[in-house]
């Protein structure tokens, strides 16, 4: 509705995750560094967690489409269904097709097709999103998963993405013999305010071909940066509803009471909310 007042060629702050709109930040260059490093060493289990909204899956998706032709990849995104279930899911990802539904038929299955995968050198990515209403014993029969492996080398890479409760899961003592074969889990931080800002700016450039650069003034940002907590989700929400707001009353730029109409529309945050720390929403967020 916005689009052309603005001189915007698309929506700039959907929130499908579309890797053309990923603003790598330190904190998402470290985190696709950690999971190349992962998968093409062979490492069997990588966990990435962050708050709801910071950006994983768009981590994830950028990743998939930055892997090698060797590398065959599947996603399950429903993690509260058990292991079988899962499993079942995965293979049919993998573009395979089980010749059965019980556990033993989809093992097998699935070494098979790693089997031949190996046969041509190739690499396997299994990634479970929503890790964290994984069930204590899906757990371990993903830790027995990754037992797949042929002269030292592991078959299948198995990545757990989740929220921060999956990394206390992970602490259980019941679950020990998985966490440590986990090399690290990988944080990733909510933005820092200048990353925030340049974040709004890259969204908008590449909405705009680089027509729209400075339309938030910087009043606007400091508010956005205020009511968002430095998550990258209600960045998005908060900039789509005040660039609404904006044009509705026909203002060429995107102002402070703009945002802070739009913010209480959508019941974000807080007017006059403390600054928020650079230690509490990611130093290692800057670019």
């Amino acid at each position: 509705m916005y689009e052309a007042h603005f001189g915007l060629n698309e929506p700039p702050f959907s929130i499908t995750p579309d890797p053309r709109f990923l603003f790598l930040t330190r904190g998402h260059r470290d985190a696709l560094a950690y999971l190349h490093y992962g998968i093409e060493e062979r490492k069997g289990f990588l966990v990435l967690c962050g708050e709801v909204g910071v950006g994983k899956t768009l981590v994830i998706r950028t990743l998939l489409g930055q892997l090698s032709n060797d590398v065959e990849s599947a996603i399950v995104m429903n993690a509260r269904l058990n292991f079988r279930q899962l499993l079942y899911l995965a293979l049919v990802d993998f573009g395979l097709t089980p010749p059965g539904r019980s556990k033993v038929e989809l093992l097998l299955c699935l070494q098979e097709f790693l089997l031949r995968l190996r046969d041509r050198r190739g690499n396997a990515v299994l990634i479970v999103d929503e890790a964290q209403n994984l069930t204590e014993e899906a757990l371990e029969d993903f830790r027995l998963l990754s037992n797949l492996e042929a002269a030292n080398t592991k078959l299948v890479q198995i990545v757990l993405v989740g929220q921060p409760e999956l990394r206390r899961l992970l602490s259980l003592p019941s679950l020990r013999q998985l966490r440590q074969r986990i090399p690290g889990i990988f944080d990733l931080p909510r933005l820092s305010h200048d990353a925030m800002a340049g974040y709004v700016d890259f969204r908008l450039s590449v909405a705009g071909e680089g027509k729209a650069a400075g339309l938030f003034t910087e009043e606007a940002l400091d508010e956005i940066g205020l009511r968002s907590d430095g998550i990258p989700r209600l960045i998005n929400q908060v900039c789509d509803r005040a660039l609404l707001v904006a044009y509705a009353k026909g203002a060429d730029r995107v102002r402070r009471e703009h945002v802070r109409e739009a913010a209480e529309e959508l019941e974000i945050g807080r007017a006059g909310a403390p600054p928020i720390s650079p230690f509490q929403y990611g130093a290692r967020g800057a670019p």
